[in-house]
Order: C-alpha cells, then sequence, then structure tokens
C-alpha cells in the first residue's frame, strides 16, 4: 500500500486514495519491519552517488559526498553539486502503471543535487545498535 497515481497519468489522478499530491506520514500501515512510507509518496535522496550498479559505501550510510562546503556561522554545509547525481529510492506519487513500475523500496532513480520537485524528499537513517 502506497500513495501513488491514481487515474490515467498524466492526464487525470483522481485522488482516489484521498490525496492528488503527497499524503501525511503514516497514512499507510508500517510494513513487516515497522517501518513507514517506503514505497509511494516521494522519491527519498540517498547519500550514494548515482551509478548503473549499486554502489557500496565506502564511509557508511550517512557520509555526505560530492558539492563543495561552506562554514556558516560554524556549521560546515554540503552546497549542491549539479555536475552529480545522486541515489533517489522509493517511488513517489507519480509513479503510474503506464509510466513506471517503481513500487518498491530498492526502486532507484538518477537526479541531480541541485534539483527539487514536488516528488523527491528524504529518508531518516538511524543506526541500531
Amino acid at each position: 500500500m502506497a500513495n501513488t497515481w491514481q487515474g490515467r497519468f498524466p492526464y487525470r489522478n483522481d485522488g482516489a486514495l484521498g490525496w492528488v499530491g503527497t499524503s501525511p506520514v503514516g497514512a499507510f500501515p508500517p510494513n513487516a519491519f515497522g517501518l513507514l512510507d517506503m514505497i509511494g509518496n516521494v522519491w527519498e535522496w540517498t547519500t550514494t552517488p548515482f551509478s548503473a550498479h549499486h554502489l557500496v559505501a565506502e564511509k557508511g550510510c550517512c557520509a555526505p559526498s560530492g558539492g563543495q562546503e561552506r562554514s556558516d556561522q560554524g556549521n560546515t554545509t554540503s552546497l549542491p553539486d549539479p555536475t552529480v547525481n545522486q541515489t533517489l529510492k522509493g517511488g513517489s506519487h507519480l509513479c503510474a502503471p503506464e509510466y513506471c513500475h517503481r513500487y518498491r523500496p530498492a526502486a532507484r532513480s538518477s537526479q541531480s543535487q541541485d534539483s527539487a520537485t514536488t516528488h523527491i524528499g528524504f529518508r531518516c537513517v538511524v543506526s541500531r545498535p
């Protein structure tokens, strides 16, 4: 169960599940691991640069990649680099059967770091002991 396009893509989204765009977090029951919204709703940014094949992160799951750094009041932030494509995961509310088949957590897509749209969000990561 996920928030995906309901209707004829791209002409009509019926909002049959209750939403024409994004849905609130937790609108669907958790998966077997207790995780919410792992597919649909928004593609989720990851810290992994995109490649044709899955890459193993050298610095762990949460290491920043690419971009220039800037310091603002003692905080260092990575700026988006339009020449670097990051991996997006999970599919979005714009996924429709006649357009894409990305209804799984492992679904991958490429997007430049300087992109922002209504169907891209982020995935929170927590390390467990």
